[in-house]
């Protein structure tokens, strides 16, 4: 093909119209913005406000909270220590020293050996004879085991009514059918 045939099969090229000069002329004032409303303003801040104090409001009602539940724990952990010492002053109160003390100021005394009653025909099997008034254990003696959760004040002015008790003179004679008062201790032999 030759340039000519090429040409020929060519689209023929758009020239452009030609254009009428552009006249100028003055700019005038921009037009004015319209004034934001103001009630889209008021909401707006209205809103951040709104959640400023929400987030306000949570805060203090967790720190809130956290301090009842720190005063909740100090009061449970002051009930406990109440209960720790109520459970130990029942334990001394409970405890055979205290018991043995208080029968001794009531008077009760420590008897010989059991009687017993044979309920098929009402017999009494045993000694068969009641306490002669005097008791040949001391609680409060020397050779007494002292319990540390009893209060020391209340025994020693325990000790010192019996002890006043059996100074007054109104002691009977020792009973020789009775062991000997325990007073030092449990006897024992004495060696060399």
């Amino acid at each position: 093909m030759s340039r000519q045939a090429a040409t020929a099969l060519l689209p023929e090229p758009i020239t452009p119209a030609p254009r009428a000069p552009r006249r100028l002329k003055p700019v005038s004032a921009p037009a004015r913005r319209a004034k934001p409303k103001l009630a889209y303003a008021l909401i707006a801040l209205g809103g951040a406000a709104a959640i400023g104090i929400a987030q306000i409001g949570l805060s203090l009602a967790i720190t809130h909270d956290s301090f009842v539940l720190a005063d909740l724990t100090s009061q449970q952990r002051e009930l406990n220590l109440q209960a720790s010492a109520l459970e130990d002053e029942l334990a001394g109160t409970s405890s055979p020293q205290l018991l043995a003390t208080k029968a001794s100021e009531l008077g009760m005394v420590v008897a010989g050996s059991a009687s017993y009653l044979r309920l098929s025909d009402a017999a009494v099997l045993g000694a068969n004879t009641g306490a002669d008034g005097r008791s040949t254990i001391d609680p409060n003696g020397t050779g007494a085991v002292h319990n540390a959760l009893l209060n020391q004040k209340a025994l020693a002015t325990a000790a010192e009514d019996e002890a006043e008790a059996s100074t007054d003179g109104t002691a009977d004679a020792v009973d020789p059918n009775l062991p000997p008062p325990i007073t030092d201790g449990l006897p024992s032999p004495t060696t060399r």
